[in-house]
Parts: C-alpha cells; structure tokens; sequence
C-alpha cells in the first residue's frame, strides 16, 4: 500500500465552508457578542445619573404660583404685642437636642449648651416686626416702652437692620449683677444712671467717673463711636461687605492716625488700639477716647458680636440654599429639610430602618446646623431674613407655602 493512501490523500489545508443552515441553527460565540451594544457601561450609567438630576431638577423647572405675600409669621394667635413676641423669640431660637441618635458626643453636646448659653437675652427689631402684622405699629410700640423703661434699644453701628437690637430691660440689669468684671460702686452707678435716664443709648463723657467708664468698657457695657464716621451699614444686610476701619473701628480714624509724627503711639492706632476696634482683649483703654469731642458713649450688649456674627452666616446659608433653585425659590417643605441637612426623621419607616441596622439618613450631628449653628431654628432664621428684607414668603395653594430670595 502507498504512502498517500495510508495519510488519506492529500497534505494540503483547506477552508471549511460555511452554510447558512448551520449558521442559523448552531449561533457561535462571535454572534452573540455581536448582538450586544457596542457601548461602555460606565456611560450608558453616566447617562441614566444625569437623566436622574434632570429628573430632580424638573420639579423647580417651573416657578411657583404666586398667590400674595404672607403678612405676618406668627403661628401662635397669643402673639399680640411686642414683649410677648420678645419672650416668643428667645424661647424658640434652637431646636432642642436629640435625645437618641444625635450624633454628637458629650463633648459636643456641653459645647453646645455653653454657646447657647453665653449668647446675650437680645432680639433684632426686624424679627420682631416678622412676626406681628403691622411694623410701623411695632417701632411705636418699641419707642414707648423703651421711654418707659421697659425694654432698652441697642444699636450696633454700621451692622444693617440686623444691628438694631432691643433687650428686656430686667435682663440687662441682671446681666450688669452678674458681670464678674465690673466693681460694686461702678454697677449701682450704671443701674442708678439707666433707671433715671429710661430710653437713653447715649452716654455723655461726664455720666459716670472715667474709672467707671474704663471698667464698663473692658466688661463691654460700653462701646465709642466716632460720629463723624460714614456708615456702609445699609449697602448690605448681613455681613458679607465689612466697613473700612475709620468706619469699623470707634476711635481708631485713619484720617487720624495718618496726622501723627511717624514713629509714634499714635501712628499706630494709640493706647487700646484692639480694644477700640473690637478685640476682646486686656489691653488699656485708658482715657484716649478724650482726646476728640466727636466720639460719643454707646450702651451696649456683651456677647453682641458673638451674636450678630451667628445670625449673619445663619442669613447667608439660607439664601445660599435658596440659590440651588433655578428660580431662587422653593417649598418651605423643601428648604426646611436643606437646612435641616435631610436628617433621618422620626416617622415609622425610619424607624423601622433603624431597628434593623439599615442607614436612615445622617444623624443631626453631622449636619452643618449643628456643627456651625449650634442647632439655631429653621423657623427662627428664617423669621429673621424676613425681617431683613432677604427673602419673601408667599402662598401657592398647592405645595404650601413658597419662600423666594429678594
């Protein structure tokens, strides 16, 4: 037998040929594959996420109906006059701690208490006019009862509406016994002069002896302001814009200072330069400020700054979260759980979510409300840009009631 007969004929290789039969009956691996999209997951899941936002973004693609303008914010029919809305207003600035699930140690929760405590008994005059239905009728008021005693108007210069303050004239006085900085003589003096002198805010050089003065200055019952200053107070409602040092700044008048010999005390801002321009430290003030006849006494609050620093980034975080609308307006719904920092609530689901250990949104201790508003009130700020002229409730008739930026 021959060789090409054992091997099977010949040695060549040839292509197999293809049948459509069997193409259609038995698919290979490459028509499969071929059936499916030609395309990348991570876009095709890119493109379903921005689908998602649009989706988000649509429910305030459309401006809110407009129905008028709420009047008055008050909720409590009780609130009739001024000194109840005081009392109304210091009871409900902070929202009260969690008691479980708070997310916030017990060092946290005592730094807490000591910041809420420490802030000074005083109220803006705008919140007060949020709340009742007649402003005018409110600065009437104000002025009668500061004329009577009652009550005393305090007024930070250069600090917008927001630096028009008025405080339970019983709270001052307590505040002035339990100040720690300040002698026996100089604290019967100070009451004596506030109790004869009822709705003064204004001090003469010559009202108290000058080592009163000095110690009401250091306690900061007493602030100068240079008369002569220009005021940028009203350019802005919070804040944001801070005034030139001659305007900031009491005494301390870069028209002043650029008049003294070089190398002088003087040149630099004189004797109790930080104390003068705010500073809360030990510095002398001395009796500098007779040195000009255009500075006068102002009556004033401790703790103030302390104060008007947390209402102003409380004002400017609201309307902030009012900018995330295309419109610059929203639910009230809807802006409460932005500022609230969309904490898990107390309702059944979550609860439920939470007994069996599934995550049921942040804790409130991890929100911006209560690591840098110590827990301020959604209601209570937003009373207070209302005040201020920021924002403008309104009614809709469908989703509630509407807040806009101004």
């Amino acid at each position: 037998m021959s060789l090409r007969a054992i091997l099977g004929g010949s040695g060549r290789v040839k292509k197999a040929t293809k049948k459509s039969g069997a193409k259609r009956s038995s698919p290979s691996s490459s028509t499969w594959a071929s059936s499916l999209p030609r395309r990348k997951p991570g876009l095709q899941r890119g493109k379903s996420s921005a689908g998602d936002e649009d989706d988000e973004d649509d429910l305030f693609d459309d401006k809110l109906d407009d129905y008028g303008l709420v009047k008055a914010l008050a909720t409590d029919m009780n609130l009739r006059d001024t000194s109840q809305a005081i009392l109304y207003i210091r009871t409900h600035m902070f929202s009260p701690i969690p008691e479980r699930a708070s997310g916030m140690n017990s060092t946290k929760t005592v730094e807490v208490l000591n910041y809420r405590k420490r802030l000074p008994p005083i109220v803006t005059i705008p919140h007060v006019q949020a709340l009742l239905s007649s402003p005018s009728a409110v600065e009437r008021e104000i002025a009668d009862l500061a004329r009577a005693g009652f009550i005393r108007k305090v007024v930070v210069p250069s600090r917008g509406n927001i630096g028009e303050t008025v405080v339970l004239a019983a709270d001052f006085e307590q505040m002035i016994h339990d100040s720690t900085s300040l002698d026996r003589g100089t604290k019967d003096s100070l009451v004596t002069f506030l109790k004869e002198n009822a709705g003064v805010q204004v001090l003469k050089p010559d009202a108290l002896r000058p080592s009163e003065i000095d110690q009401l200055f250091r306690a900061g019952f007493l602030t100068a302001h240079h008369s002569g200053a220009i005021h940028y107070g009203n350019s802005s409602h919070t804040m944001n814009l801070y005034s030139r040092p001659e305007d900031k700044v009491t005494l301390t008048s870069i028209d002043n200072i650029s008049r003294q010999p070089t190398g002088s005390l003087g040149a630099v801002g004189g004797e109790g330069v930080v104390h003068r321009s705010g500073g809360s430290g030990a510095g002398s003030l001395g009796m500098s400020w007779l040195d000009t006849g255009a500075t006068e006494l102002r009556l004033a609050v401790p703790g103030n700054g302390t104060f008007l620093k947390l209402l102003s980034s409380a004002l400017d975080h609201l309307v902030s979260l009012l900018g995330k609308s295309r419109f610059r307006e929203a639910p009230e719904t809807v802006l409460r759980d932005r500022w609230d920092g969309g904490i898990a609530k107390e309702e059944a689901r979550y609860a439920a979510k939470r007994s069996r250990g599934e995550f049921a949104g942040i804790l409130p201790g991890q929100t911006r409300k209560w690591r840098q508003f110590y827990g301020l009130s959604f209601d209570w700020v937003l009373q207070e840009a209302v005040g201020s002229g920021l924002v403008e409730v309104f009614e809709t008739r469908s989703v509630g009631r509407g807040i806009r930026a101004v």
